[in-house]
């Protein structure tokens, strides 16, 4: 197994003697296969500089105060809450340097990175360097185009020790995976997810941020979720898509039509019953740093490209997790209504109970995994010349 610990990302510098080597288009084909590293709801939480051949810039930023995904108008800007401290971009931004380091493989290159210093938390700068070491190219580099979110409902065939085996051995030592795989797992899964969907649902600031990150009436999308990727059957979708057009409208549903029923029991609670298992990675360490989260985002997409290279396909199930930080930390979710603080605030506990740890234990991620046939709608990516930076 290729290693994930710090000393391997870090310690590399790029060796003059192979500068000649790296030619510009290895680097655009490298930049070119990055760009599929997943990200929140597909926000692609930063831009690339190329200050050479051999070094890249990245400038990362962060949704917490705002997002504008449709890239149109104003309107369109959001905070978006489950970016809590930036800490979901953070993450994306690992999965990102991952992606980047695995598709230089491909192409017998070495990669290194490191944060640059005296840069903002949610401005990070992360140097990136290339040298044509000649390694041999990682088995997890046929995954990375193909990889990909499966929203919809999935077989429950168990998953193999073997396969269990690999994706404990993809996060490296410094993370260790929990499976809830069995019926009475899923069913605790399932009201976890029905109750924080219930949060989710039922307020302002959410609705917001669901509305701008769904493009509508499309099969692919490259700034955002697809309206065909979301896992409802097609009459639900016809009157979701009515019924999103406005907050007056989702608040009379709720209120009058039972209008979270349907969203909750297709979107949350049936794929938690109709999957393999559910996978929460737990760091050993505490997450204290930027350092840490993207640390984080790297065993992540090892995880998710290990998943791939096995035949099974994953749904982030981030929102417990993302609570948990809130609750943990003692900040409010949302202003209004206040009560649904307290609700998110119960499902922590519960998360905690079914984890069998405490407040003091560190998550990072937490999805489900099991068995389909290829998704026939997905988010697709900026291209490569719309990721560049400009300053």
């Amino acid at each position: 197994m290729e290693s994930t610990t710090k000393d391997a990302y870090t310690s590399l510098r790029p060796s003059e003697t192979g500068v000649g080597k790296m030619q510009h288009e290895t680097l655009m084909q490298i930049l070119d296969l990055a760009r599929w590293a997943p990200s929140g709801d597909n926000h692609q939480p930063y831009r690339l500089e190329i200050i050479s051949p051999i070094h890249v810039a990245i400038h990362g930023f962060d949704t917490r105060k705002h997002t504008d995904i449709s890239g149109k108008d104003s309107a369109s800007q959001v905070p978006v809450i489950y970016d809590y401290d930036g800490h979901s971009s953070h993450i994306a931004h690992g999965a990102l340097l991952e992606t980047m380091r695995i598709a230089a493989s491909r192409f017998n290159v070495a990669m290194a990175w490191q944060i640059r210093d005296n840069c903002a938390e949610d401005a990070p700068i992360y140097d990136v360097f290339f040298d044509d070491a000649n390694i041999k190219p990682s088995p997890l580099a046929n995954f990375i185009e193909s990889r990909c979110v499966q929203r919809k409902l999935m077989a429950r065939k168990p998953l193999s020790e073997e396969q269990k085996k690999s994706l404990i051995e993809s996060v490296g030592d410094q993370y260790t995976l929990q499976f809830f795989e069995s019926s009475q797992d899923k069913r605790n899964i399932a009201k976890l997810l029905w109750d924080n969907a219930e949060v989710c649902l039922t307020c302002e600031t959410t609705y917001k941020i669901h509305y701008a990150a769904v493009e509508w009436g499309t099969q692919f999308s490259k700034t955002r979720i697809p309206q065909d990727a979301i896992a409802m059957d097609p009459l639900s979708a016809v009157l979701m898509t009515w019924v999103m057009k406005s907050w007056k409208r989702v608040s009379f549903f709720n209120r009058y039509m039972f209008g979270t029923l349907v969203p909750k029991l297709e979107l949350y609670f049936l794929p938690a019953i109709f999957c393999s298992s559910h996978i929460l990675i737990k760091p050993k360490n505490p997450l204290v740093d930027l350092q840490d989260y993207v640390e984080a985002g790297i065993a992540m997409q090892r995880l998710w490209l290990t998943v791939s290279s096995l035949g099974l396909y994953l749904q982030p199930e981030m929102i417990p997790v993302i609570f948990r930080w809130y609750t943990n930390a003692g900040k409010s979710i949302v202003q209004d209504p206040p009560t649904l603080n307290a609700e998110a605030a119960k499902g922590t506990t519960e998360f905690e109970k079914l984890a069998g740890v405490n407040a003091s234990q560190p998550f990072s991620f937490f999805c489900r995994v099991g068995y389909s046939a290829p998704p026939t709608s997905r988010s697709i990516r900026r291209d490569l010349k719309d990721l560049m930076y400009t300053p």
